[in-house]
This record gives C-alpha cells, structure tokens and sequence, in this order.
C-alpha cells in the first residue's frame, strides 16, 4: 500500500519502550530477591547470564534520565514476582516494594507514563518445584501478587498487563533456559499450563472489575 499523505500521530500518543525485569536489572540475589526460574535456569554455556545485566536496580534514576532524554512518554518495564515474593506467596519484601515504588515516581517525575507488566518468564522457583504452572496454585499465588502490585501503585500505574508472550513460555522454554529436561510428557503439560494461565486471567479479570480499576483500564489487564 502506498499512501499519498500520512496521517499525523495523536497528541497522546505513547511514544516509548518496554524491557523486563531480568533483562535489565540485575542484583539477582540482593535485598531480599528470591531466585526465579531464569536465575536457575539452562543457559548457553559462553554468553553473559542475568545477574547484573544492565544494573538498572541500582542505576534506575540514571536510565530514567535518560529515557525523559530521548523523549520518552511511557515506559512498559516489568516486576519481578520475586522481589515482591521471594518464594512467590506468603511474606512480602518491603524492599522489593520500594524499588518499584520509588522507580514508578521516577518516571512520574519525568512525566513518563508508567506500564506494568506483572510477569515476564521469571517465575519464582519455589513455585516451579511445585509444578509451576501446570500447577493450579499459581494461580492463587499471582492473584495474590498480583493484589499486592495493586493496593502499593495502583494510585499512579494505570495501565497493567498480565503475561508477557504466554506461547513463549509455554512453547518454547527451551528458548528462555527454562525447559525442564526431566518431563516425560511435555505435550501433556503444555495444555496444562495454557488452561492455567488462561483461568489465572479470568481470575484476575474479575478481581480487578470488583475491587481495583475502572472497567476501561481493566480491559488493558488481559489483552496480551
């Protein structure tokens, strides 16, 4: 298709980008972080893992500089589930819930339109040695993260997605380091975990219609 004349882009248009928790944060094992599925993962022997990667943990006041910078009006980054919950249900980290807060602010500071992805392929690996998400108590276990992201920013983050690439994760783990070499049917689990997250969705649907967001932004929350 070839256009004569291009149509100018909205005024609110969200000029930005995205990146995920383990992929720039590092400080894998600091300040109360547990370690998830991509920490314990299989990675290609010869290239760098994720334990200090781009270091934004420590140095998110300079990136965000630099975001406002280039020009940047929103910001999708994710959380990572267990520098809320180290071992994904059961005791908070008050410093993992810092760390974002204090970066939401940040980037509120810049007026830069923050975008929360709640999760990323970094799932705790308490929960994957429970079966992870063929295993119908994560779900239970991320409507509880899941609140908890709510009540602490839900007064400035209006925007929220649930699952990054959900065929990634259930697909091709083998892509992400986290295939579990031991499963004697992965077919059999894949289906499994598709309907889990699937049910985790609806799950968190109704949660938010009820309790946290207007119906408009609650609508963003299961369009992955």
């Amino acid at each position: 298709m070839k256009h004569t004349q291009l149509k100018p882009f909205p005024k609110d248009f969200f000029w930005g980008g995205s990146t995920s928790a383990y992929q720039i944060e590092g400080a894998w094992n600091e300040d109360g972080k547990g370690p998830s599925v991509i920490d314990m993962g299989n990675h290609v022997e010869g290239v760098t893992d994720f334990k200090v990667t781009s270091d934004h943990y420590h140095m998110y006041k300079e990136d965000v500089a630099l975001l406002a910078e280039m020009g940047f009006k929103a910001y999708r980054f994710s959380i990572a589930w267990t520098r809320i919950y180290p071992q994904g249900a059961g005791e908070v980290n008050p410093k993992g819930l810092a760390f974002y807060d204090s970066l939401i602010n940040e980037l509120i500071k810049y007026g830069i339109e923050p975008i929360v992805t709640m999760y990323h392929f970094d799932l705790p690996y308490a929960l994957e040695e429970k079966g992870g998400w063929s295993n119908r108590a994560t779900i239970d276990a991320f409507e509880q993260y899941a609140k908890t992201l709510y009540e602490n920013y839900g007064d400035r983050v209006k925007y929220w997605l649930t699952i990054n690439e959900q065929n990634m994760l259930i697909l091709h783990p083998g892509s992400l380091g986290t295939l579990d070499t031991t499963l004697v049917d992965p077919q059999k689990h894949c289906i499994s975990k598709i309907t889990t997250c699937w049910l985790l969705k609806l799950k968190l649907w109704s949660c938010v219609m009820k309790c946290y967001l207007k119906p408009r932004l609650a609508q963003l929350l299961i369009s992955v």
